[in-house]
């Protein structure tokens, strides 16, 4: 590892204090088990800040540098040796098989989803010896056996012509971004779109009835509903609507953390009664508490004893960021400065916001490479590997497998059928 991951490890370690024959146990689980990240971004990669200050110095546009930016953080493990050696370096110090990667910027146009959809595909098929796509569960068992990683596309959004002429019109481009390979979608973000409201809105008013049209045409296709952004009756009816299995693959436990991105019970029970399950965020403000791995790990703890083992997963929502990445802070002042983007929306005094909940050891202790530390935890929860397995990794593959037509009926290690 370099200084950076191991600053990460070692504070997981510190909150942790594993015996010796815990750590040991929990390291050789986590690097044997299919380790599935239900959500999340994986290892980034970092900003050129010599070419974003020549873009600059050309007169760039903010439209054009936001681009340019977003470029540079998604493939510059491609293009770049450097940059490529500690992606490569993340992946294998996460022990993380897959992720469910957000591949899709948080809209509903289809050309805005498509973007960062391309780029990842374009470092999937550029870097196939070592992270391929992943379209199916069994895609990512023979990435293990492998000895690679890989990416399963999600979009932060359904894509819509956004013409409004017919409910089928609208549908037009499910289809092609499942033959794309996108795999999970959020119905709806923070805010109300056609479908539904979103966690941020407070009138609550639940799933439209072109939301309940989306949601069969994801069901046929193979697409999993993802409602870990919806608010709390949308997030009840889709799971109520679907015949499939539904997930909040990055969210937390209301009854700890009394936050919108949270959900209470009554919704994780219609998710799990459906045969989905919940992911557990790594984000601080949404796990409350001490905002830490142990946090973490209460969050997995409390779906485990209320809804059962079968039904819980690590959605972290985060990513490893590279250690030149601190490099572009120097032309930061440089950038023009930006408006609160429409989907960022958050109700005032939200504990997203808390600042007990942002200091740099809790960030440090959830790190995206401190995976094997997730493990290791667990261990020292007590539970069986078996179980452990499942909640690593065998859930959400048991989901993908239950969504996607033809699937269904064979056996997921670390799983259940």
């Amino acid at each position: 590892m370099n200084t950076k991951m191991q600053q990460a490890r070692d504070c997981a370690l510190e909150m942790l204090k594993p015996s010796a024959k815990d750590l040991e146990h929990g390291l050789d689980l986590h690097r044997n088990s299919i380790v599935v990240d239900a959500y999340g971004f994986g290892p980034g990669t970092s900003e050129d800040a010599d070419q974003l200050l020549a873009a600059l110095n050309a007169g760039a546009s903010p439209a054009e540098i936001q681009n340019l930016r977003e470029d540079m953080m998604m493939t510059r493990s491609v293009t770049d040796l450097r940059e490529q050696a500690e992606f490569k370096m993340a992946w294998d110090e996460s022990g993380v098989t897959g992720t469910f990667r957000n591949a899709g910027e948080e809209s509903q146009g289809a050309l805005t989803l498509l973007k960062r959809f391309a780029h990842f595909t374009y470092v999937c098929d550029y870097l196939r010896d070592f992270t391929p796509k992943a379209v199916h569960p069994d895609d990512v068992i023979a990435a293990k056996k492998a000895n690679r990683h890989c990416y399963i596309l999600t979009c932060n959004g359904v894509p819509l012509t956004e013409q409004w002429k017919t409910v089928e019109e609208e549908m037009t481009y499910l289809t092609i971004f499942f033959e794309l390979g996108c795999r999970m979608m959020h119905l709806t973000y923070n805010r109300r779109n056609m479908l539904g409201d979103g966690c941020a809105e407070p009138a609550n008013a639940g799933l439209s009835d072109f939301g309940r049209r989306v949601i069969a045409e994801m069901n046929r296709l193979g697409i999993i509903v993802d409602v870990a952004h919806s608010g709390w009756r949308t997030s009840l009816e889709a799971a109520r609507a679907s015949t499939r299995p539904i997930v909040a693959s990055h969210t937390t436990c209301h009854a700890l953390q009394n936050c919108c991105r949270a959900k209470p019970d009554e919704v994780i029970r219609a998710i799990v009664d459906g045969g989905g399950l919940i992911g557990i965020c790594g984000i601080p403000g949404f796990l409350g508490g001490s905002g830490t791995i142990t946090a973490l790990l209460d969050h997995v703890a409390y779906v485990v004893k209320t809804f059962g083992v079968d039904y819980v997963a690590i959605g972290t929502d985060t990513n490893y960021s590279p250690s030149t990445s601190e490099f572009v802070k120097r032309i930061e002042p440089r950038l023009p400065r930006k408006r609160p983007r429409f989907e960022s929306f958050w109700p005032s005094g939200d504990p997203m916001f808390d600042p007990r909940l942002q200091q740099k050891q809790q960030r440090l202790s959830l790190d995206w490479i401190n995976w094997p530390m997730f493990t290791v935890g667990l261990v020292q929860r007590g539970y069986a590997d078996a179980d452990i397995q499942k909640i690593i990794g065998g859930n959400i593959l048991r989901v993908a497998r239950n969504v996607l037509p033809g699937s269904q009926g064979k056996t997921i290690e670390g799983g259940k059928r």
